[in-house]
């Protein structure tokens, strides 16, 4: 007997889009080998020395763009990889690992990419901020506090979804992130989610350099919400 079942499993030689549905991950890199022709470039890093992510064309133009063609220099390097389920192959949604953030960049980086052949869109890549290890606390004053930030959703100040606050009264990073992923699956309309994005405007920054795996969940879950209430919207018009 000949066994399709075989030809269609996931690689199990590569880090596949599969394995970031439960959400993004970001990887230091140790090395980048050529492979073979259908995909000519496998990245290893921490953790994944026998699943190397290997790297579509526009993502290997994206890389080429930020960082430059010798692969040598990007050992140490972080980024950032999601599944994009929008990723089309043969004109049908399969799925495919796109990078969001990178390191060693100091400002968004925008190319354009091919969407179908007939069409090309931009495609944007975040800083990913260096990581900061915790260390003691040293007291701060109140213009330096994150309560300040927490003016992003005043309506949670005292009522944080997961955890107590601390004895300054400030909601940590992660318990505005809940608030905010709160808002999101609540709102009733794309107009309040437009409403909900501005005033998150403070809390997505701050999860850019202190949580940048969150902070594109939340961009993915803002995106998918916005368009299930824009279809409905469109359909009841």
């Amino acid at each position: 007997m000949t066994d399709l079942a075989k030809t269609i499993a996931p690689k199990s030689d590569q880090l596949n889009a599969d394995d970031l549905i439960a959400g993004p991950r970001t990887i230091t890199i140790t090395g980048v080998r050529g492979c073979d022709d259908e995909q000519p470039i496998a990245i290893h890093f921490e953790g994944g020395e026998k699943t190397p992510y290997k790297p579509c064309k526009s993502m290997r133009r994206v890389l080429v763009h930020c960082w430059g063609p010798d692969g040598n220099t990007y050992v140490g390097k972080r980024m950032t990889l999601y599944c994009d389920p929008n990723v089309l192959f043969g004109g049908i949604k399969v799925g495919g690992i796109r990078i969001s953030h990178l390191s060693h960049i100091d400002r968004e980086m925008v190319l354009p990419l091919t969407v179908t052949r007939a069409k090309r869109a931009p495609y944007t890549v975040k800083p990913l901020r260096a990581e900061v290890k915790a260390g003691p606390q040293t007291s701060r004053g109140a213009d330096d506090r994150g309560a300040s930030r927490d003016d992003d959703f005043p309506g949670d100040r005292g009522a944080p979804p997961r955890g107590a606050q601390s004895q300054t009264g400030e909601l940590s990073l992660s318990q505005r992130a809940d608030a905010y992923e709160r808002r999101i699956r609540e709102a009733p309309s794309t107009v309040k989610l437009k409403a909900i994005r501005a005033a998150g405007e403070g809390l997505r920054a701050d999860l850019e350099r202190g949580d940048p795996e969150r902070g594109v969940e939340l961009e993915q879950l803002w995106e998918a919400r916005f368009a299930d209430h824009e279809e409905a919207e469109r359909s009841g018009s």
